[in-house]
């Protein structure tokens, strides 16, 4: 059978729920997210506890529903880990590979991107320096997140300079892979900047989770996100 990764428009928008919600709660946050998607006509990466996947896929139309992890093995014994064919056949369109709250080693990096792209799913890395960017986009992840680990959820936002930095030497490598920021944004505004700045996507999760009401704050970061789209345009 054929079959091909999702593809994704740029800019897109991609949100973590992490564990800062958990069952209704996750489903709630991914309607009002779908609707974003489709108010704004924005792809919207959507990553969910494993437990969520289907649920969430099946209840959702315009969503890029990821998964935050997976192991390596193969159909058969492993109990308690991820099968990858497993977040396949329930609707995940691609994975997270070494967030800082999951971290991997090189060797394991490259074994999950190899496995996703064998199953045609997309390949999201993290990299918590410009050093580790370097190191992975050796790999050809379909995207890499240079967030610095220590203002991951600090609601403080990665330097400009760093960000400039991070997209170029990624760049250098393989220029097909996306770079998108994502650590500490808190405003809509944050997202409008580091996608002109040259991102092609921003993301969030606590920003979105402590604000005052996560569920417009999700407007909000959409609607900059296709402001931005617009004036990109304009260049």
């Amino acid at each position: 059978m054929f079959r091909m990764k999702r593809k994704i428009r740029t800019p897109y928008f991609e949100i973590g729920i992490k564990n800062y919600v958990y069952g209704d709660k996750v489903l709630e946050l991914a309607k009002v997210a779908d609707a974003a998607a489709e108010k704004y006509d924005i792809d919207i990466l959507f990553i969910v506890p494993c437990v969520e996947l289907r649920r969430v896929v099946e209840n959702t139309k315009n969503l890029i529903v990821l998964a935050p992890y997976m192991d390596t093995l193969r159909p058969g014994r492993g109990m308690a880990d991820i099968l990858p064919e497993g977040i396949k056949a329930a609707g995940a369109a691609g994975v997270v590979v070494n967030h800082c709250e999951k971290p991997m080693s090189l060797p394991q990096i490259k074994k999950t991107i190899d496995r996703a792209n064998e199953l045609d799913l997309l390949s999201f890395a993290c990299a918590d320096s410009i050093a580790e960017a370097r190191a992975i986009a050796e790999l050809h992840p379909d995207i890499i997140n240079p967030e610095p680990t220590d203002i991951i959820g600090s609601g403080t936002a990665s330097d400009m300079s760093y960000v400039m930095e991070s997209i170029k030497v990624i760049k250098a490598i393989d220029p097909n892979i996306m770079v998108e920021q994502a650590a500490g944004i808190t405003n809509g505004q944050q997202v409008y900047d580091f996608i002109m700045a040259g991102s092609e996507a921003a993301g969030s999760a606590s920003g979105i989770f402590n604000a005052p009401d996560p569920y417009a704050m999700v407007d909000e970061m959409v609607a900059a996100t296709r402001r931005a789209a617009d004036d990109l345009k304009k260049k």
